[in-house]
């Protein structure tokens, strides 16, 4: 009986690849495999960006900005088909290409995760009108197939977004900074958690994840590291 449900599922909602929306078994089709950038070395210590050299520790925003944030990575370069894909995941009730990203991540980082003592998992909240006009937080879905395929707990209820702000991608670095200050706020406390996971869709400049880190420090947290689908060059 399991088995018919499952392939009731299957014909109902087939599975299809992120990129171009060609059906596929599991995960993305072969020609957009090849054509996806995945982040390799050399990358900067801190955030993950590429960087040209190994030689070369910081990317330009990190060498010349101080990140509250211990440490993070990403998946692939923010270009197309992957830009794309985030888009359809976030505006176009692609919910499932979440699901995909998050066991992509887990497939990638649970080693990152474990070496660092990962112990809690909070994906990026939404403003509630936001959420409300959208019906669905992105880095939520995508946080919790993680927390699935790597066991470590998520918790969507610590980290509330208290004020509503404009679009980052509209902003510059300076303007990035003042637009996120004083948006998130903790509920509650962390139950003793030190070493939190952050999830997110992209990785810019870092202001967002910047302020939620600063949030969850100040909140008893000792290491707020992160993770995001894609992220720029760090040239």
């Amino acid at each position: 009986m399991k088995e018919y449900k499952n392939l009731f599922y299957e014909l109902l909602y087939p599975n299809v690849c992120p990129f171009c929306g060609s059906l596929v078994r599991e995960g993305m089709c072969g020609k957009c495999e090849e054509k996806v950038v995945y982040v390799q070395e050399p990358y900067c210590k801190k955030c993950g960006k590429p960087v040209r050299t190994e030689e070369q520790e910081y990317c330009f925003d990190c060498g010349k900005n101080r990140h509250y944030f211990t440490e993070g990575r990403a998946l692939f370069l923010h270009k197309s088909p992957v830009s794309e894909a985030v888009y359809a995941m976030k505006y176009q009730n692609r919910r499932v290409y979440g699901q995909f990203f998050g066991r992509e991540l887990a497939e990638k980082y649970n080693g990152f995760m474990e070496k660092r003592g990962v112990e809690l998992i909070i994906p990026i909240p939404l403003h509630k009108s936001k959420k409300r006009l959208r019906g669905y937080n992105q880095s939520q879905i995508v946080a919790g197939e993680l927390a699935k395929r790597t066991g470590i707990s998520m918790d969507m209820t610590k980290l509330a977004r208290r004020k509503k702000t404009k679009p980052q991608k509209s902003l510059d670095d300076r303007q990035r900074k003042a637009n996120i200050s004083g948006a998130f706020s903790l509920k509650g406390e962390l139950g003793g958690k030190k070493n939190i996971l952050l999830v997110d869709d992209i990785y810019t400049t870092g202001s967002t994840l910047d302020e939620a880190a600063r949030v969850l420090l100040n909140g008893g947290a000792e290491n707020v590291y992160f993770l995001t689908i894609s992220i720029g060059q760090g040239y």
